[in-house]
């Protein structure tokens, strides 16, 4: 019996949900990276009140680690689940709530999210990719109509993605956050390592702004495979093709190469150079249906997995 992959899946939210959900059918040996710096909502306000790492994505990928079984999809709803009302715990979702708890009696961030993936049974682990709370920051133009040429500097993740305009630099503070070592250590151990989908400019190209992180993706022996997103998104991506996402993802990691690029024909079509995009990079390009088959903007997890079980010779 073909022993399970080691795969590290790196990005945020509910792009890396995805890559979890999907992945998580085909190994249990399985390490999720995830950005840490939100700044909205109950993340944001956890952040400022504690100087703790935003804890959402981190709790989303848990969610997404869970079994199938009754009681660890009860948990996941648990740990996603929000207090109602305008009162002092209202919007915050409980594994918000139980992930910074944790982190104020424990030493470590990694030793909370170890701890919380125990309780629920998780199927693999959950890791932050700094270990202190980080800021993007983007130089954009367009933002004001009068000055559609005029450079703006926007300073925040939530502001980045609500802001008009388009991104022409991003960047983190501080410049060169340290890198969380066991994060560093899963990619250099990995078979696999997969990136995106996601906001671009928030979920995805931070990893490649931190020079370790990104030295050890660049260097690491495991395949690297980039899911794309299924639709340009209506903020930090508006208007992109997906060879001008594999055109920004170059121009912050020039030593960047990859081996797979995977496409949804909805977005990949009529875009004639998006193969010569992925092949400057030493990717091959797979084009398949990974769309949930009820036409919304999300990646079915089985067809997904079904992907990367080609890719990695499970099938």
């Amino acid at each position: 019996m073909r022993t399970q992959p080691r795969v590290t899946a790196l990005g945020g939210g509910h792009g890396l949900a995805a890559s979890l959900s999907a992945l998580r059918h085909l190994t249990t040996r399985l390490t999720a990276i995830v950005t840490v710096a939100d700044d909205g909502g109950s993340s944001g306000r956890l952040r400022r009140e504690f100087d703790v790492l935003p804890p959402g994505d981190l709790r989303m990928a848990l969610a997404a680690l869970c079994g199938d079984d009754d009681i660890e999809r009860l948990w996941a709803d648990v740990l996603q689940s929000r207090f109602p009302g305008e009162g002092p715990l209202g919007g915050h979702s409980i594994g918000n709530l139980l992930i910074a708890g944790l982190w104020q009696t424990l030493p470590l961030p990694v030793d909370g999210l170890d701890m919380v993936a125990a309780l629920l049974q998780v199927k693999g682990r959950v890791l932050p990719m700094s270990t202190v709370p980080l800021v993007i920051e983007a130089d954009m133009v367009g933002t004001d109509a009068l000055s559609p040429d005029e450079l703006t500097h926007v300073v925040g993740q939530e502001a980045v993605a609500l802001a008009k305009g388009e991104i022409v630099d991003v960047r983190l503070t501080p410049a060169e956050p340290p890198a969380a070592p066991e994060a560093v250590e899963a990619i250099r151990q990995a078979e696999y390592v997969v990136l995106g989908p996601g906001s671009w400019f928030s979920s995805v190209l931070p990893h490649l702004l931190v020079p370790e992180l990104c030295q050890a993706i660049v260097d690491t022996s495991a395949k690297r495979i980039l899911t794309m997103n299924l639709m340009p998104s209506q903020d930090e991506t508006y208007g992109y093709t997906p060879s001008r996402h594999l055109e920004v993802l170059a121009a912050h990691a020039p030593t960047l190469r990859l081996d797979t690029v995977i496409a949804d024909p909805s977005f990949a079509a009529g875009d004639r150079h998006l193969a010569g995009y992925a092949a400057s990079l030493g990717a091959e390009l797979i084009i398949e249906d990974v769309r949930m088959r009820d036409g919304s903007a999300r990646h079915d997890p089985y067809r997904l997995a079904s992907i990367f079980a080609q890719i990695m010779g499970l099938t």
